[in-house]
């Protein structure tokens, strides 16, 4: 991935795990009944690299999902999870059972430049900063049930749905 020149239409997963290599991420393939993912982490926040949509290629995507997914404990605020989608851009934040899981979806269907693709990674390292920061403040402005961020979960996928069940611990 180093001709800035080059336009990617599809990636496989050495690719994708290049990608995060090169935006200074580790990446670790791991194998969740079938579907490979990357794990990876950006300051202590563990988040998932969940390849998508098949391309034309045996073992190329068209996109892929960012995740990260962190366990709940004591509830939470009844808005919380509309309040950040109302105000954040690129990004979506879901109750999922036990887990508040924040998503990205990249697409490099139609052919993306490698500074797309960094973009990309910027992007989503600013959106787990201020995931982290959103909690912290949401918690302490609403005074309701406060919402812990001492556990990172990472979010698995299960056939078509998410089965969240690896876990890494935050560095706080």
């Amino acid at each position: 991935m180093s001709n800035e020149s080059a336009l990617f239409e599809s990636m496989d997963i050495a690719q994708l795990s290049a990608m995060l290599q090169n935006a200074g991420y580790r990446s670790t393939e791991v194998d969740q009944n079938g579907l490979v993912q990357l794990l990876s982490a950006s300051q202590g926040i563990g988040f998932v690299l969940r390849p998508g949509n098949p391309g034309q290629e045996p073992g190329q995507v068209v996109d892929f999902t960012l995740s990260c997914a962190l366990q709940i404990q004591n509830g939470l605020p009844a808005n919380l999870v509309s309040e950040w989608n109302r105000i954040k851009r690129f990004s979506r934040l879901s109750e999922q059972g036990d887990f508040l899981v924040l998503t990205k979806d990249v697409v490099v269907a139609g052919g993306v430049s490698e500074r797309y693709l960094r973009a990309n990674m910027e992007l989503w390292d600013r959106l787990l900063q201020d995931y982290v920061l959103f909690l912290r403040n949401f918690s302490r402005v609403n005074a309701q049930a406060p919402v812990s961020t001492s556990s990172v979960e990472l979010e698995q996928a299960e056939s078509e749905q998410a089965d969240i069940n690896l876990s890494a611990e935050q560095q706080a």
